[in-house]
């Protein structure tokens, strides 16, 4: 089922890549917010991967090719700025497509009622970091700023149709720019422009090509597994 495949395949790889914040966060709540962050998309990962199959071999058995995910979600933590922008513009395009599929009655629409609450909770920890840091001091305002300049070149791939995901596409894409371009602007802080709006392009997660540092995080999720067939605690 290529809709739970790629839906799932989001929540599982940004869950790891905020896992690895464990022990490295800027202060103790923030280490707290991010697990629980991670553990709400973990939990929506596995509904949506038991639709397709076994949730285990899915996750720690596939290669690097059959993964779904947008590349988005795989781009590294790099600084706390860095990962807050990845946050906001994942999170606010989760919320809206979740309402969508919410409201929509298709065959996610039960899923969507019960994570569009949690996902709120993510959108809303994202927007509060985005004016935190944007409106702050100066170093904080060029952190965020570059954090959201560095990975606006992702974004495109978030409105690519999916194939069994009941959503109105345009809606969603203008519903996010409005909604992004708000807390951007409140925060001091601008969205690219001029060569940089130009990079808004499109990526090929959907299809399987993935960016260079996904490999190596594959590689550390799956490694326990994989040393270890067949073992249960």
């Amino acid at each position: 089922m290529t809709a739970a495949l790629a839906l799932g395949d989001d929540a599982l790889v940004l869950s790891h890549r905020l896992g690895e914040w464990a022990g490295h966060a800027p202060v103790l709540e923030e280490e707290v917010a991010l697990a629980n962050i991670a553990l709400d998309l973990l939990g929506q990962a596995r509904m949506l991967l038991s639709f397709v199959g076994d949730e285990d071999e899915l996750a720690f058995l596939r290669e690097e090719r059959s993964f779904r995910n947008l590349q988005l979600v795989e781009q590294p933590n790099g600084d706390f700025a860095h990962t807050i922008a990845r946050q906001l513009y994942f999170s606010v395009y989760q919320h809206l497509l979740h309402g969508q599929l919410a409201a929509g009655g298709g065959e996610f629409a039960d899923l969507a009622a019960k994570t569009v609450k949690e996902v709120a909770y993510h959108r809303d920890h994202a927007e509060q970091w985005v004016l935190r840091l944007g409106d702050g001091t100066a170093e904080s305002h060029e952190r965020m700023q570059r954090g959201l300049d560095t990975l606006w070149r992702f974004t495109g791939e978030l409105f690519q149709p999916v194939e069994g995901v009941d959503a109105d596409w345009e809606s969603l894409q203008n519903s996010w720019l409005s909604a992004i371009t708000s807390v951007v602007e409140r925060a001091t802080l601008t969205l690219p422009s001029g060569p940089q709006a130009g990079a808004w392009t499109a990526g090929a997660g959907r299809q399987g090509l993935h960016t260079e540092p996904f490999g190596r995080m594959l590689a550390e999720m799956q490694h326990l597994h994989r040393s270890h067939p067949g073992a249960s605690w």
